[in-house]
């Protein structure tokens, strides 16, 4: 049972971080979504600057360990299964930036779809017709 929770809670984490990285595109479409966003994004990436400890990565480490199978290096979730494994551990820094780039251009979007349009006038008809 630890072990199929320790598996459920990569999937998770997993989503998370997919959440993270593509949550501003669905506010495109799902408005109130971007604050879910904004809390997720403001999180994932305190855990990268600031090296706070997420609280998915301990869940699968106590699971692990109830499994009796080994729990993830200090690294955390993303050294083990992402970084060096879909992409090269030299690009980690470029993948961060672009990382924030995708978000950064989620969020620009967002916000000039959520402004309101001003209707097209014709210059050459005149006001009030």
């Amino acid at each position: 049972m630890y072990r199929l929770l320790a598996e459920a809670t990569v999937v998770v984490h997993f989503l998370f971080v997919a959440y993270v990285v593509t949550g501003g595109f669905l506010a495109w479409r799902w408005r109130w979504t971007i604050w879910t966003h904004a809390a997720a994004a403001a999180w994932g990436f305190s855990t990268v600057l600031f090296g706070f400890d997420c609280p998915l990565t301990y869940l699968e480490n106590w699971a692990r360990g109830r499994a009796d199978e080994a729990g993830l290096p200090p690294s955390g979730f993303i050294d083990h299964y992402i970084t060096g494994v879909l992409y090269p551990r030299d690009a980690l820094e470029l993948v961060r930036v672009l990382v924030l780039l995708v978000v950064a251009v989620s969020w620009i979007g967002y916000w000039r779809l959520a402004r309101p349009r001003r209707p097209i006038t014709d210059p050459l008809r005149p006001a009030g017709r």
